[in-house]
């Protein structure tokens, strides 16, 4: 009898201690998912708030994150001095990919802009300049007819009115919703920049992670001086693809900033944080004066 109660008192007791720490699990508290933020480089973990402070920079290993189109205007053009171009174009559907004209109706909403690129007009530390922001949250910033057709007029904009061109590249490359439409955007972005440059223009390319497939291939690589952040990705064709088709085992830092820059591709990899500074000392360099009661 006595051996019966000890077992059922260590039945019971297993029974509460199950029962504690099924109610232990399922009532954790929760941890916010946009709270920390972990470097895909080093895999160090930061306190969100404090990465955003940092400009999205790793102080670890110092990976420099993806930007917002409004997070690098603000740090990149001085205030209020922004206007846009072509706001209100907006892509159509020219192969009637199906849902396609709903995704970017839906992005279109999410970033605050029609497409993967804002161009305009601003100054950047007084300097009169056209710029261009790709945004990767949008469609991971691929090039459809909409983008090319955007970059197009603002190398032309910057053409006729005698300014330089800086065009922050952030792209998967060409927009597959839009088959060989996109693809022809390659042509006739280097077309306007071959224009450009015959005018006498000066373009500024700054290659930030990811830059890579028919961007990497058309105006991404044809700037006067070729700017990259570091740690940015910069290529055309996936690492695994080009390793399975030349037979290769490839450097460990391949289609980085850095291997770029050692092999002639990039000419200056510049932090995030001496960047604005560092294009505005190109532009005085090449004559271009600034504007009275330019702000920093």
């Amino acid at each position: 009898m006595a051996l019966e109660t000890l077992f059922n008192t260590v039945r019971e007791r297993f029974k509460h201690d199950v029962h504690a720490a099924h109610h232990h699990v399922h009532h954790r508290p929760e941890v916010p998912g946009d709270l920390m933020f972990k470097c895909p480089r080093c895999r160090t973990s930061f306190l969100a708030e404090e990465f955003e402070k940092a400009r999205k920079i790793c102080k670890n290993c110092n990976y420099h994150a993806r930007l917002t189109w409004q997070e690098r205007l603000f740090i990149t053009a001085d205030r209020d001095s922004f206007v846009e171009l072509d706001a209100r174009m907006v892509s159509r559907n020219p192969i009637d990919f199906p849902g396609y004209e709903q995704k970017v109706c839906e992005l279109a909403a999410k970033c605050k802009t029609n497409e993967a690129v804002v161009t305009g007009e601003c100054t950047i530390l007084g300097h009169k300049a056209v710029i261009g922001i790709m945004d990767s949250n949008f469609m991971m910033a691929s090039m459809g007819s909409v983008v090319g057709e955007k970059i197009t007029r603002a190398f032309e904009h910057a053409t006729r009115n005698n300014l330089p061109i800086i065009l922050f590249t952030a792209s998967g490359g060409a927009r597959m919703q839009e088959g060989i439409v996109s693809l022809m955007q390659m042509v006739k972005t280097s077309a306007a920049i071959a224009r450009h440059n015959e005018g006498g223009g000066l373009y500024i390319t700054v290659l930030t992670d990811p830059t890579t497939g028919g961007v990497t291939a058309s105006f991404a690589s044809l700037g006067d001086i070729i700017i990259a952040e570091p740690k940015a990705l910069i290529g055309f064709a996936g690492r695994r693809v080009i390793q399975d088709t030349i037979k290769q085992q490839l450097p460990d830092d391949f289609q980085s900033a850095e291997f770029n820059l050692e092999n002639g591709f990039v000419d200056l990899i510049v932090e995030r944080k001496r960047l604005k500074r560092t294009i505005s000392r190109i532009l005085t360099m090449h004559g271009f004066a600034k504007e009275e009661g330019g702000t920093s």
